[in-house]
């Protein structure tokens, strides 16, 4: 993400850079993950860690919706379905117009991130 810090969300503004994406054809990136910080608990056992990652997938939003108290859910309709991110914290927009989202744990590791932009991510 962003070589600064990212800002915790509001509603009003998120959604408002989110309507910027609506009806056009958009590339995403959505990643979750407990990650290995996860993978063994307290008291020494071992914990499933699971994740998911895609990257570059060229979609068109046709609505968006940020909803919760936070951390925030994001909704992404698409013609045939949905795109949906859960425990997102933080948000900017950065220099390259890209809508970058994060979800943090208590202790600042990242849980969930979902990027929209009009260029294809870096591999």
């Amino acid at each position: 993400m962003g070589g600064r810090a990212l800002e915790p969300i509001t509603v009003d503004a998120v959604q408002a850079a989110l309507q910027v994406y609506v009806g056009k054809p958009v590339y995403l990136h959505l990643e979750t993950t407990n990650g290995a910080y996860a993978a063994e608990s307290w008291d020494g056992t071992k914990n499933l860690s699971a994740s998911a990652f895609i990257r570059n997938a060229r979609v068109e939003i046709t609505r968006a919706a940020l909803a919760g108290n936070g951390p925030f859910r994001a909704g992404l309709q698409m013609e045939l379905g949905w795109i949906y991110a859960e425990g997102l914290t933080d948000w900017e927009v950065d220099g390259k117009g890209r809508l970058l989202m994060a979800g943090h744990d208590k202790e600042g590791r990242l849980a969930v991130a979902l990027e929209l932009s009009p260029e294809p991510f870096a591999q």
